[in-house]
């Protein structure tokens, strides 16, 4: 009778074992954006996915820009990781905003689900005009607070100092947002991956043959026809 017990007790372990762990199992490794130029209203940098170089170009205001060392507003890395990112922006870049207003973010081809890493949105409205998932939030560089989604699902409002990582489903070339003004909340751009070629387009050289093919045809056709 006791070993049923204790197996049976092992076997509860093993299932919530496998339920706490199976979120971060299916987590990726998400590819962060290396920022590293500045200027008016305008910054750029790269997102390096697999053996794609995705080009990244914000424009806005903003309060500051760190390209190239400076302090470390991704640690601690909890806030950023979850059941889909395994991984925290590797580094000091960052783009903090303070004046709120319109901000688009381009990208070089077509990405798929974004994701944006946020520090100290602090009592901040934001919106991005399409859906948005809140994937992690948590205790940060400057503390703990809540993102609320509105009532579109296309944004949130800062409850506390937020910092986490949000996704916009879908696949995109750009991504504009509003935000209101504070001393100063930051972000980063990432990706999972980067969106396929259309299916069903011939690639150039298929285009190529298929155009012998059709010379080959017509020549033969002509020699028949004479």
């Amino acid at each position: 009778m006791r070993r049923h017990v204790v197996c049976a007790a092992l076997l509860a372990g093993a299932v919530l074992a496998a339920t706490v762990a199976s979120p971060s199992a299916s987590a990726a490794t998400a590819s962060w954006t290396d920022w590293t130029a500045s200027g008016p209203n305008t910054a750029s940098g790269t997102l390096t996915v697999g053996t794609t170089t995705v080009g990244v170009t914000y424009s806005g205001p903003y309060y500051f820009v760190q390209a190239s060392g400076g302090t470390n507003y991704w640690n601690p890395s909890a806030p950023y990781i979850s059941g889909t990112v395994s991984n925290a922006p590797p580094g000091t870049d960052i783009i903090a905003l303070s004046f709120g207003g319109t901000k688009t973010i381009t990208f070089s081809q077509a990405v798929v689900d974004p994701l944006i890493a946020l520090v100290s949105w602090n009592s901040n409205t934001v919106d991005f005009g399409t859906p948005i998932e809140i994937l992690s939030y948590g205790a940060g560089f400057w503390g703990n607070g809540t993102p609320i989604l509105n009532g579109t699902g296309t944004g949130f409002f800062g409850s506390g100092e937020v910092h986490g990582v949000i996704r916009l489903p879908g696949t995109f070339t750009q991504i504009t947002f509003t935000d209101t003004s504070e001393t100063w909340h930051g972000f980063t751009v990432g990706v999972l991956g980067v969106a396929e070629p259309p299916t069903g387009v011939p690639e150039p050289a298929s285009v190529a043959l298929l155009g012998l093919a059709l010379l080959g045809l017509f020549a033969a056709r002509r020699y028949a026809v004479g």
